[in-house]
């Protein structure tokens, strides 16, 4: 092993005794960001040793991390020590399939960006634990840069095992909605590009429906979105130059004309965006508009908005307008399942803060009187207590990046061919049952 592979080991653990035996902000600030990791993962001890391993670069006191905050208390530190240290601001936690094994070490390939590190373990537990991996194998894990060449385990790693496709693109929506800021951490490049795309959705979506809100029924709105896409992805291929005429053949590959007409009637995946997938093999594109599916309560509705950010992306709330019609109200209360619909609003981490702050900038008086009598609380004022209520309700008040974001080619290619392997593998006749939680 080689001496500065030993040394990172050596730097980790004083760096996490660091943290562990600290007091005041730096404690208070790993209390708070361990209870926020806990209401999102499962609390075991893998968890919680990543979570530990998390707040040493992603944690805040103030404007430093814990790993400025040791560096700063340690003057002494030698430099290729401080230069080690510096350089795991660049530490992230991915989804990675191993493609090669070595004696000191794996091959990793980041599924979500496509790239691949060179990954030595520091300490003989961990070279232990991954003596027993396979190639082909799927691990949740954190790294470290140790050189220019190769990379590190930070802590301990969860084994997934060997993936189909489509418990692939499960694991991938998985990690996409729990891991949602390092989707694309090691790729600054794509991470840009899907930023970009929200933005320019919603730039489609005003030009298209003339405003940043429309309320429909859902059957309506539903159509309406379907036009919407197909004028998008229009747009697209003639901005990238693509041939309409490609199949889905061409796509997959494999499978007879009638499995491929089924898949496209089921799951609405459009011929036009597999030429788009198929061209962008060719180095035009790197990243796929998604299509978005409503749910089919959505599509019952009787009344759905649609509100479009240029960074929160789409909302669809079925009940908005029913909260508009409560906060015109003068008697508010006398609205049946009133105080249930704002807690409702309150609780659902779907009805983000930009909704909130929407209605607080179009209803601020009737909205602060609404709040004051549903949480017993006379003195709230909505113009300054309105952002320290929705952190109560853990609704961030910055976004992450949206549904309506582009995705990598890889994945989204990867979604699709899930598709067609369940479909393939459903009897004849008996309906599909769709990837939940993938890239669509």
């Amino acid at each position: 092993m080689d001496d500065i592979l030993e040394r990172s080991h050596a730097l980790k653990q004083a760096l996490v005794d660091f943290v562990l035996d600290a007091e005041g902000e730096l404690a208070e600030a790993l209390e708070t960001f361990a209870a926020q990791q806990l209401r999102r993962g499962s609390g075991d001890n893998t968890q919680q040793d990543l979570t530990i391993d998390r707040f040493l670069t992603e944690g805040k006191v103030g404007n430093d991390s814990p790993l400025d905050l040791f560096i700063a208390s340690h003057p002494d530190l030698q430099e290729s020590d401080r230069n080690l240290l510096e350089s795991w601001h660049r530490s992230f936690i991915g989804l990675f399939a191993i493609n090669q094994i070595f004696p000191d070490g794996l091959e990793l390939l980041n599924w979500l960006t496509n790239k691949s590190y060179l990954v030595k373990p520091n300490n003989s537990q961990t070279l232990q634990s991954t003596s027993r991996l396979k190639v082909g194998e799927i691990l949740l894990t954190r790294i470290s840069p140790v050189t220019d060449n190769y990379w590190t385990f930070t802590g301990p790693f969860t084994l997934m095992g060997k993936l189909g496709k489509p418990k692939l693109a499960v694991a991938i929506g998985n990690f996409k909605e729990t891991y949602k800021n390092h989707l694309y951490s090691d790729a600054p490049d794509l991470l840009e590009a899907a930023w970009d795309s929200v933005y320019q959705y919603h730039q489609y979506f005003v030009d298209f429906f003339g405003s940043d809100e429309i309320t429909l029924p859902g059957y309506k709105l539903n159509k309406e979105l379907a036009a919407f896409q197909e004028l998008i992805t229009n747009k697209r291929l003639e901005e990238l130059g693509i041939d309409k005429i490609k199949s889905l053949v061409e796509l997959t590959g494999t499978g007879t004309q009638e499995e491929i007409q089924t898949v496209i009637d089921e799951m609405g995946i459009d011929p036009k965006v597999a030429s788009q997938i198929l061209d962008n093999k060719s180095g035009k594109a790197k990243m796929v508009m998604p299509k978005i599916d409503l749910p089919v309560e959505l599509k019952k509705a009787e009344q759905l908005t649609a509100i479009s950010h240029p960074r929160w992306g789409q909302t669809f709330l079925p009940t908005y307008s029913k909260f508009q019609s409560l906060l015109l109200t003068k008697d508010w209360q006398s609205v049946e399942g009133a105080e249930k619909l704002v807690r409702h609003y309150l609780e659902d981490k779907s009805i983000n803060a930009f909704i909130w702050h929407r209605l607080a900038k179009q209803y601020p008086d009737s909205l602060e009187k609404v709040l004051q009598n549903v949480l017993q609380r006379p003195n709230f004022d909505i113009s300054s207590d309105l952002d320290t209520l929705l952190q109560e309700f853990n609704k961030p008040l910055e976004p992450d990046l949206p549904e309506s974001a582009s995705v990598p080619v890889h994945l989204h290619e990867l979604f699709q061919e899930a598709v067609v392997e369940v479909h393939k593998s459903k009897p004849k006749g008996k309906g599909q049952k769709q990837v939940s939680k993938g890239f669509k």
